[in-house]
């Protein structure tokens, strides 16, 4: 049986909060300092759409865990860049919008993962890869289980 915990701050989720926000925050400041012309929510939906090609926008929000307000906001400004495309296509017998990655968003998109892959492995260069393996499958396993009770209205 686990330790009760009797404050929040000695919790998991407190660890995992801070955390995120941090790395939040280090990965604007880096878009920053490397004059990245997107934002972190940009190119999340960038490299979402990536590897995710036929996304309509629902899902992508679903995905990036942004409002389908904000993701439509997200989108104009990624096919004003001429990173996306959008096109019509069906699902469920239904007109859906969906989208692709341009030529020019792949190359954006190399462009600023090469960029940032070496700052980012500098964050993490003091832990062996197995341990972030590790952590990445611990993390995954319980961003599934908060997906079970989660409610998201997108």
């Amino acid at each position: 049986m686990k330790d009760c915990k009797l404050h929040y701050t000695d919790s998991i989720h407190y660890e995992l909060e801070q955390t995120s926000r941090l790395m939040k925050k280090v990965t604007n400041q880096l878009f920053e300092k490397l004059e990245i012309g997107l934002s972190l929510d940009e190119y999340a939906a960038l490299d979402t759409v990536s590897v995710n090609a036929g996304i309509c926008q629902r899902d992508l929000a679903k995905l990036i865990l942004k409002d389908r307000a904000n993701t439509g906001r997200i989108l104009d400004s990624l096919e004003q860049k001429g990173f996306i495309t959008r096109f019509i296509d069906t699902k469920n017998n239904r007109l859906v919008k969906k989208m692709g990655i341009t030529e020019r968003g792949l190359r954006e998109l190399d462009t600023i993962n090469k960029k940032v892959k070496q700052y980012l492995e500098s964050v993490t260069k003091t832990i062996s890869d197995e341990d972030i393996e590790r952590v990445q499958e611990t993390l995954k396993s319980f961003r599934l289980e908060l997906e079970k009770v989660v409610e998201i209205n997108i």
